[in-house]
């Protein structure tokens, strides 16, 4: 097998410790799948323009990476709307978690006023908030619903996870994830919202929480693996048609 390509959509900075962690964390799926998983980074402003062309087109897999506010929100959720209606394999964590639930609200919910606090601090009613406790280099214990994508990658209905995040889903928005498509299946002991995922989709799954610092420690970790098991059942793209 060719190695599996992942597009990683976000703006690199070696400083970032998810940046460090995420080409490991890839390289460690392989490892355990027996296959080579390699990432292209891909800058949220070269998508401004559209996504024809670029990695986010071509690669098997996209992953929206932590460090937002990104250069260009709109290239950020233009390649999350590509994964989710061309059914690319998909997964989004900490910003990637927010702008996911961003697009899914302007484009499926209709919400086009939907926004991010961090970048639109005036919004009258943003979707995403800061929240109430930060969240930076903390761990803290995830549960699972029971069948989800995320609890069979786990095999378990719970894990300890480890974030670097000061903004997540406003409560009171939590009601618009009911009916589904996209679904909450992870919330902290609090009860705040940690994950979600969307059905009929072959791999779409966003966390607040970064998996990826798994690698940091040497280990590969389920979610990631799984992730890259969908992107290797799924054929390169040509060109946007």
């Amino acid at each position: 097998m060719t190695a599996v390509r992942i597009a990683l959509v976000g703006d690199y900075d070696p400083a970032v410790t998810a940046h460090q962690a995420i080409p490991l964390a890839l390289a460690k799926a392989g490892a355990e799948l027996g296959f080579e998983v390699a990432g292209e980074w891909v800058g949220t402003d070269s998508l401004a323009a559209g996504i024809h062309g670029t990695a986010a087109a071509r690669c098997q897999g996209i992953w929206c990476v932590p460090a937002s506010p990104y250069r260009s929100e709109a290239g950020a959720l233009l390649a999350i709307r590509h994964a989710r209606e061309r059914r690319r394999p998909f997964l989004g964590t900490c910003g990637g978690f927010q702008h996911a639930l961003l697009e899914y609200a302007r484009h499926v919910l209709g919400l086009g006023g939907a926004a991010h606090a961090e970048s639109e601090p005036c919004a009258a009613a943003p979707l995403i908030v800061p929240l109430a406790c930060d969240l930076v280099e903390a761990s803290a214990e995830v549960l699972f619903v029971p069948g989800s994508r995320l609890a069979r990658a786990y095999g378990a209905d719970r894990g300890v996870e480890t974030y670097h995040c000061r903004y997540g889903l406003d409560p009171g928005h939590a009601h618009l994830l009911e009916e589904g498509p996209l679904r909450i299946v992870a919330r902290d002991r609090a009860g705040e919202v940690r994950a979600v995922e969307l059905d009929g989709h072959p791999f779409f799954v966003a966390t607040l929480f970064q998996p990826d610092r798994a690698a940091l420690a040497g280990r590969a970790h389920p979610l990631i693996n799984a992730f890259a098991e969908a992107a290797s059942r799924t054929a390169p793209e040509v060109a946007l048609r």
